[in-house]
């Protein structure tokens, strides 16, 4: 063999070992408190989830990937879906979101869309997603009956 198809096999197992290594990591959540209901204190305001997971893909600005438990739809905020605020939107939600534990308050009276997405007010373990969106202006209101959430998230 010569070295230029040494090279070649040597990168290729390098990519592997790189790609098997990242999910890995994503996959391999070693949190106990997963897929179980519970609380957390954000601010000085105590609120009530009903799953948990880690979040494995930002889809865009207000649907994610959660690891057990499908796609999630942040429910009441709608992201432009063209221009910059799309992207800022997604960026500011993968920041927060990819890769860590979110925590999900399921809209008890409309727990699915049409598409079969869980709708969801989205936490970590400091920030309310949806809400930070909509102060951020990243997001613009979407309120829709019935939903056990009060308009603007309160």
């Amino acid at each position: 063999m010569n070295k230029k198809t040494i090279s070649i096999i040597l990168l290729t197992i390098f990519i592997i070992t790189s790609a098997l290594t990242l999910a890995n990591v994503f996959l391999n959540d070693t949190n106990t408190e997963l897929n179980q209901t519970g609380t957390l204190t954000i601010g000085n305001k105590t609120v009530h989830y009903e799953n948990a997971g880690k979040c494995l893909e930002v889809i865009d600005g207000n649907t994610i990937q959660v690891y057990g438990v499908g796609r999630v739809q942040l429910t009441q905020v709608d992201v432009i879906k063209e221009g910059p605020s799309f992207n800022q939107a997604k960026n500011f939600v993968s920041e927060k979101c990819l890769g860590k534990t979110v925590y999900l308050d399921i809209d008890d009276k409309q727990p699915k869309d049409k598409y079969d997405r869980t709708l969801a007010v989205v936490y970590t373990n400091d920030t309310n997603i949806n809400k930070e969106l909509l102060d951020n202006n990243l997001a613009k209101m979407s309120y829709f009956e019935p939903s056990e959430f009060k308009k603007g998230l309160n």
